[in-house]
Protein backbone atom coordinates (compact mmCIF):
# COMPACT_ATOMS: atom_id res chain seq x y z
CA UNK A 1 0.00 0.00 0.00
CA UNK A 2 2.74 2.18 0.65
CA UNK A 3 4.48 1.35 -2.51
CA UNK A 4 0.96 2.39 -4.14
CA UNK A 5 0.78 5.65 -2.55
CA UNK A 6 4.55 6.65 -3.37
CA UNK A 7 3.58 6.05 -6.93
CA UNK A 8 0.80 7.76 -6.79
CA UNK A 9 2.02 11.28 -5.27
CA UNK A 10 5.28 10.75 -7.79
CA UNK A 11 2.91 11.20 -10.86
CA UNK A 12 1.05 13.78 -9.64
CA UNK A 13 4.20 15.85 -9.30
CA UNK A 14 5.27 14.67 -12.86
CA UNK A 15 4.64 17.35 -15.26
CA UNK A 16 1.80 16.22 -17.68
CA UNK A 17 3.68 17.22 -21.13
CA UNK A 18 5.75 14.28 -19.46
CA UNK A 19 2.81 11.53 -20.60
CA UNK A 20 1.23 13.70 -23.17
CA UNK A 21 0.69 11.59 -26.87
CA UNK A 22 0.66 14.07 -29.97
CA UNK A 23 -2.01 13.31 -32.48
CA UNK A 24 -0.73 12.89 -36.05
CA UNK A 25 -2.46 14.00 -39.34
CA UNK A 26 -4.23 10.99 -39.78
CA UNK A 27 -6.08 11.89 -36.45
CA UNK A 28 -4.09 9.05 -34.33
CA UNK A 29 -2.36 9.19 -31.33
CA UNK A 30 1.41 9.55 -31.78
CA UNK A 31 4.35 7.92 -29.24
CA UNK A 32 7.88 7.95 -29.27
CA UNK A 33 7.51 3.86 -29.13
CA UNK A 34 5.50 3.48 -32.16
CA UNK A 35 7.57 2.89 -35.40
CA UNK A 36 7.34 4.41 -38.52
CA UNK A 37 7.36 1.64 -41.45
CA UNK A 38 6.53 0.41 -44.61
CA UNK A 39 3.60 -1.90 -42.96
CA UNK A 40 5.08 -4.85 -44.80
CA UNK A 41 4.51 -7.07 -41.98
CA UNK A 42 7.28 -9.86 -42.59
CA UNK A 43 9.91 -7.07 -42.72
CA UNK A 44 8.79 -5.35 -39.57
CA UNK A 45 9.04 -8.82 -37.83
CA UNK A 46 12.21 -9.16 -39.01
CA UNK A 47 13.36 -5.99 -38.02
CA UNK A 48 11.88 -6.89 -34.46
CA UNK A 49 13.53 -10.17 -34.43
CA UNK A 50 17.12 -8.60 -35.06
CA UNK A 51 16.63 -6.06 -32.65
CA UNK A 52 15.23 -8.86 -29.85
CA UNK A 53 11.76 -7.26 -29.53
CA UNK A 54 8.44 -8.81 -30.28
CA UNK A 55 5.72 -7.41 -32.89
CA UNK A 56 2.85 -5.73 -31.97
CA UNK A 57 -0.03 -4.26 -33.93
CA UNK A 58 -2.16 -1.64 -32.68
CA UNK A 59 -5.25 -0.82 -34.89
CA UNK A 60 -6.95 2.55 -34.21
CA UNK A 61 -8.88 4.91 -35.09
CA UNK A 62 -9.88 9.26 -35.32
CA UNK A 63 -11.81 10.24 -32.20
CA UNK A 64 -11.93 6.81 -30.47
CA UNK A 65 -12.46 7.66 -26.96
CA UNK A 66 -10.87 4.14 -25.65
CA UNK A 67 -7.58 4.55 -27.58
CA UNK A 68 -7.45 7.82 -26.01
CA UNK A 69 -8.41 6.31 -22.61
CA UNK A 70 -5.38 4.05 -23.23
CA UNK A 71 -2.78 6.91 -24.77
CA UNK A 72 -3.77 9.20 -21.84
CA UNK A 73 -4.24 6.37 -18.78
CA UNK A 74 -2.28 3.61 -19.44
CA UNK A 75 0.64 3.48 -21.86
CA UNK A 76 1.97 6.84 -20.17
CA UNK A 77 2.57 4.40 -17.16
CA UNK A 78 6.10 4.29 -16.19
CA UNK A 79 6.09 0.28 -15.81
CA UNK A 80 4.06 0.13 -19.23
CA UNK A 81 6.14 2.88 -21.36
CA UNK A 82 9.28 1.07 -20.72
CA UNK A 83 8.30 -2.30 -20.88
CA UNK A 84 7.23 -1.48 -24.28
CA UNK A 85 10.09 0.44 -25.29
CA UNK A 86 11.80 -2.37 -24.34
CA UNK A 87 10.61 -5.36 -25.81
CA UNK A 88 8.10 -4.29 -28.36
CA UNK A 89 8.16 -2.87 -32.04
CA UNK A 90 4.72 -1.28 -32.54
CA UNK A 91 3.28 -1.13 -35.94
CA UNK A 92 0.28 1.77 -35.52
CA UNK A 93 -2.98 0.62 -38.84
CA UNK A 94 -6.08 3.05 -38.87
CA UNK A 95 -8.71 1.07 -38.98
CA UNK A 96 -10.30 3.12 -42.15
CA UNK A 97 -6.85 4.37 -43.26
CA UNK A 98 -5.81 3.58 -46.70
CA UNK A 99 -1.82 3.21 -46.46
CA UNK A 100 -1.20 0.06 -47.80
CA UNK A 101 -0.64 -3.19 -45.36
CA UNK A 102 1.37 -6.33 -46.33
CA UNK A 103 0.73 -9.42 -44.46
CA UNK A 104 2.62 -12.23 -43.98
CA UNK A 105 0.84 -14.41 -46.60
CA UNK A 106 1.70 -11.78 -49.08
CA UNK A 107 -1.57 -10.04 -49.46
CA UNK A 108 -1.19 -6.35 -50.13
CA UNK A 109 -4.18 -4.11 -49.16
CA UNK A 110 -5.10 -0.34 -47.75
CA UNK A 111 -5.59 -0.78 -44.23
CA UNK A 112 -9.21 -0.42 -43.93
CA UNK A 113 -9.51 -3.76 -46.23
CA UNK A 114 -6.88 -5.77 -43.77
CA UNK A 115 -8.74 -4.83 -40.61
CA UNK A 116 -11.45 -6.17 -42.55
CA UNK A 117 -9.53 -9.19 -43.77
CA UNK A 118 -8.80 -9.84 -40.20
CA UNK A 119 -11.87 -9.48 -38.59
CA UNK A 120 -10.59 -6.66 -36.09
CA UNK A 121 -14.04 -4.95 -34.80
CA UNK A 122 -12.94 -2.79 -32.14
CA UNK A 123 -10.56 -0.20 -31.30
CA UNK A 124 -7.83 0.04 -29.98
CA UNK A 125 -6.85 -3.49 -30.74
CA UNK A 126 -3.60 -5.18 -30.25
CA UNK A 127 -2.12 -7.87 -32.01
CA UNK A 128 1.03 -9.95 -30.75
CA UNK A 129 3.10 -12.01 -32.94
CA UNK A 130 5.29 -14.84 -32.38
CA UNK A 131 9.30 -14.71 -33.33
CA UNK A 132 8.55 -16.85 -36.52
CA UNK A 133 5.82 -16.68 -39.02
CA UNK A 134 5.11 -18.41 -41.80
CA UNK A 135 4.45 -16.93 -45.61
CA UNK A 136 1.54 -18.15 -46.04
CA UNK A 137 -0.38 -17.62 -42.79
CA UNK A 138 -2.32 -13.90 -42.55
CA UNK A 139 -1.92 -11.82 -39.21
CA UNK A 140 -5.13 -12.83 -37.73
CA UNK A 141 -4.29 -16.70 -37.83
CA UNK A 142 -1.02 -16.11 -36.23
CA UNK A 143 -1.34 -13.43 -33.56
CA UNK A 144 -1.03 -15.72 -29.83
CA UNK A 145 -2.49 -13.21 -28.52
CA UNK A 146 -5.37 -10.39 -29.34
CA UNK A 147 -6.51 -7.38 -26.77
CA UNK A 148 -9.55 -6.11 -28.50
CA UNK A 149 -10.60 -2.77 -26.80
CA UNK A 150 -9.46 -0.87 -23.63
CA UNK A 151 -8.38 -2.34 -20.35
CA UNK A 152 -6.77 -1.41 -16.95
CA UNK A 153 -2.89 -0.85 -16.03
CA UNK A 154 -2.87 -3.68 -14.46
CA UNK A 155 -4.27 -6.04 -17.16
CA UNK A 156 -2.05 -4.55 -19.76
CA UNK A 157 0.77 -4.42 -17.85
CA UNK A 158 0.70 -8.28 -17.68
CA UNK A 159 -0.78 -9.38 -20.77
CA UNK A 160 2.88 -7.48 -22.37
CA UNK A 161 4.78 -9.81 -19.67
CA UNK A 162 3.04 -12.49 -20.55
CA UNK A 163 3.54 -12.28 -23.80
CA UNK A 164 7.27 -11.52 -23.50
CA UNK A 165 7.55 -14.69 -21.32
CA UNK A 166 5.81 -16.54 -24.16
CA UNK A 167 3.33 -17.36 -21.73
CA UNK A 168 0.90 -18.37 -24.53
CA UNK A 169 3.59 -21.68 -25.22
CA UNK A 170 2.93 -22.98 -21.55
CA UNK A 171 -0.10 -24.63 -19.32
CA UNK A 172 -0.89 -21.27 -17.64
CA UNK A 173 -3.26 -19.46 -19.44
CA UNK A 174 -3.17 -15.81 -19.53
CA UNK A 175 -6.20 -15.34 -17.04
CA UNK A 176 -4.42 -17.42 -15.01
CA UNK A 177 -1.33 -15.82 -14.97
CA UNK A 178 -3.51 -12.65 -14.68
CA UNK A 179 -4.75 -13.43 -11.68
CA UNK A 180 -1.68 -14.71 -10.23
CA UNK A 181 0.26 -11.65 -10.76
CA UNK A 182 -2.62 -9.36 -9.65
CA UNK A 183 -2.49 -11.55 -6.04
CA UNK A 184 1.29 -11.33 -5.89
CA UNK A 185 0.75 -7.59 -6.36
CA UNK A 186 -1.67 -7.30 -3.77
CA UNK A 187 0.41 -8.33 -1.20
Amino acid sequence: MKNLLSACVGLLLMPLSAFAAEIGDDGLHKTSWMRDTFKDLGEDLAEATSEGKRLMVIIEQRGCLYCKKMHEEVFPDEEIAALIQDHYFVVQINMFGDVEVTDFDGDSLPEKDMVRKWGVLFTPTLLFFPENVPEDASAAKVAVATMPGAFSRFTTFNLLNWVVEKGYDGDESFQKYHARKLTEQAQ
